[in-house]
């Protein structure tokens, strides 16, 4: 190989491992560099297995390169990042800040979003359903989206699986006023048709807002949609039922909708099993 070529190799190899130095610091420089001397200046390969001697590695060498790896590892680590963090303050939403992100109560965050556009379902609205309840609950009821009912008045559970809900909670000792409900969407799909990713994606970080307004000590997710987009999971409802979730911190359970237990009366009775984990969990945190 021209010796012009050697040096193009290795004022490349030099700019890189500049760059890897600004994150893994002198560790990672020093066995890079290694391995691209060796490579720019070893011998043709040798085709005989007899002439191919193995190389002797120092046990000194093997030793610190091993920990030279470990420390990589961990700097790598630290890059996670969780995702869907509660403070929306913290850069999550997309594009330029907008005025409801400063916010500091939930009338005024209702005030900021309740014309929203963003998607679709903004046009084909009757009513923005942003929420109800005590703003300072311990446990925050979330659901999939408005139904008709919801769509004409304006707040979320009022029709029959809302009428559902309150004797759910009452059946915990949890009274409606007492806590806080609120859905993925804050407004009706037509034909009560799923979300689609789209419209969450616009929608949710009005909820992460909410969430981090209210601070509550629990979540309970109503159904798969919204404990799937909640919890950034395609689980089943099933596996997702027989685990407690940690939303930020938050504990989270899941159970079935109530609109289902209507259409399933079976489903009732593990929904109760489901509260009441829920109500046992609550009162120990109380003590």
């Amino acid at each position: 190989m021209p010796e012009s070529e050697i040096e193009r190799i290795l004022s490349d190899a030099q700019r890189f491992l500049k760059q890897e130095k600004q994150f893994y610091g002198n560790s990672m420089i020093r066995e890079s560099i290694w391995d691209v001397r060796d490579s720019a200046h070893s011998e043709p390969a040798v085709t005989s297995a007899k002439a191919a001697a193995p190389k002797v590695i120092p046990k000194e060498v093997v030793k610190e390169s091993s920990k030279e790896k470990t420390q990589i590892m961990a700097a790598k680590k630290k890059e996670v990042v969780p995702s869907g963090p509660i403070s929306i303050t913290e850069s999550v939403v997309k594009g330029p800040k907008e005025k409801w992100q400063a916010d500091v109560s939930l009338s005024d965050l209702d005030r900021h979003i309740c014309n929203c556009t963003k998607c679709r379902l903004g046009v084909t609205r009757t009513k923005f359903v942003f929420g109800v309840g005590n703003p300072k609950a311990d446990l925050l009821v979330i659901g999939e989206a408005p139904g008709a009912d919801e769509d004409k008045q304006g707040e979320p559970f009022v029709g029959r699986a809302g009428q559902l809900l309150n004797k759910i909670l009452e059946a915990v000792n949890f009274k409606r006023e007492e806590v806080y409900i609120a859905n993925i969407l804050k407004c009706r799909p037509p034909e009560n048709r799923r979300p689609h990713p789209d419209e969450v994606e616009q929608c949710e970080p009005y909820l992460w807002k909410q969430i981090e307004l209210i601070k509550p000590k629990f979540i309970l997710c109503l159904g798969l949609t919204a404990a799937q987009t909640l919890l950034k999971t395609q689980e089943s409802l099933t596996n997702l039922r027989a685990s407690v979730h940690n939303y930020h911190g938050v504990p989270t359970y899941v159970t079935y909708h109530p609109a289902a237990l209507l259409r399933n009366p079976d489903w009732k009775r593990p929904t109760w099993e489901d509260v009441q984990k829920l109500r046992n969990a609550y009162d120990t945190s109380k003590q």
